[in-house]
């Protein structure tokens, strides 16, 4: 397995393009928007740059990754001759069956086909192909580069042949592959989604405010991000629709989304990719401020 496609050049896919190429594979990545491949590249050269000034890769590595990303704007022409495709698109399941219909009408036979979503069924998914053996979930954690976690996740149908294949193959880009079965949220989002949720009620009930919440689960639980921070940092849009996943795909009101969380992204407030969400955020500040919303007085 040489040959990578990775569809959707946003935050994950880019981090997904790197990390591939960084490790010897030829990576094409596919998005309809060329202002947005421009800007992914111009992403990957600045972490690239980070690492070579962290000492963790040398000039020479960083030269060669770039050297191993191709863009195209053409799933069809992309896609035709690779090994493997992992699609990062935008957490839609209207938008991912489209695009897995016309992968699989692209691709090679034998082409796997993985989707990074962090909720979405892989058997919904695999569904609407011809190949439901050879389509799995390879769910990244953010940011792709530095974190180690690959979630593998089995389809009904997904064949023990692919996904060993995955599972070494996520070892061979230094990751640490943990395999799981389909079922709604997975076991990352299951887990984390309604820990977050309960932080955003604690908040939306007057029980303590933005700081002191991810205090106590900083300090007191010993997470590196409080709640409420890392909700900012997923995206309080994406936080929303993996919660609906689970409030649908479970039928059960624990996993219902707090009205506070609905009523940001209503109005816009998405967290770092807004500029506001539960602290507010300044173009290259490093200060972590909590929004004029929930300042106590």
């Amino acid at each position: 397995m040489k040959n990578i496609a990775v569809i959707g050049s946003g935050t994950m896919g880019n981090g997904i393009a790197h990390t591939f190429a960084q490790h010897g594979y030829t990576v094409t990545l596919i998005d309809i928007a060329e202002e947005a491949l421009k800007k992914a590249i111009n992403t990957i050269d600045k972490n690239l740059t980070r690492q070579v000034e962290k000492g963790t890769i040398t000039e020479a590595i960083k030269k060669q990754t770039l050297e191993n990303i191709a863009t195209s704007s053409d799933l069809k022409s992309g896609v035709s001759n690779v090994d493997l495709v992992v699609e990062a698109a935008t957490e839609n399941i209207d938008l991912k069956l489209k695009i897995f219909q016309d992968l699989d009408a692209a691709t090679l036979p034998d082409t796997i086909l993985a989707t990074n979503t962090s909720s979405i069924s892989i058997t919904e998914i695999a569904s609407v192909t011809k190949r439901a053996d050879k389509v799995i979930g390879m769910h990244f954690m953010n940011p792709v580069p530095v974190m180690k976690l690959v979630e593998v996740i089995r389809g009904y149908n997904t064949s023990n042949e692919v996904t060993s294949t995955i599972m070494e193959l996520s070892r061979s880009l230094e990751k640490i592959p943990v395999e799981v079965n389909d079922y709604p949220g997975f076991i990352a989002n299951r887990i984390l989604m309604p820990m977050i949720n309960e932080a955003i009620y604690s908040l939306y009930e007057g029980v303590a405010g933005v700081e002191e919440i991810d205090s106590v689960m900083k300090l007191g639980m010993a997470h590196p991000m409080g709640p409420l921070q890392l909700a900012d940092f997923i995206g309080l849009d994406v936080c929303l629709s993996i919660l609906n996943v689970l409030h649908d795909g479970f039928g059960n009101p624990k996993y219902a989304p707090c009205p506070l969380l609905v009523n940001m992204v209503q109005a816009g407030h998405k967290g770092i990719k807004s500029g506001n969400g539960f602290y507010a955020y300044t173009p290259g500040s490093k200060e972590l401020k909590v929004s004029s919303r929930f300042v106590r007085n």
